[in-house]
């Protein structure tokens, strides 16, 4: 059971690592390298940060819990 949420914890890591990055940013950085440019073309761009705001905050919320439910498994295992 800690082995699965162990592999879990580096999954969301991984992803909330990745999420994290595609936020648009305030003077430039990582975000534009991955087309933070071309929202001044695309129209509806907010709505898409917002739902991408509402994913980072879930899966922010779920690495979270992995790790407190990481915690409480080691502590009883020993």
């Amino acid at each position: 059971m800690i082995l699965g949420f162990s592999i879990a914890l580096v999954v969301f890591s991984l992803l909330l690592m990745l999420l994290v990055l595609m936020h648009k940013g305030k003077g430039g950085g990582l975000s534009d390298m991955f087309g933070g440019g071309m929202q001044s073309s695309v129209g509806g761009s907010s709505v898409a940060e917002r739902n991408l705001d509402r994913i980072t905050v879930v899966v922010g919320l779920v690495w979270f819990a992995i790790i407190v439910a990481l915690g409480i498994l080691m502590k009883l295992d020993s």
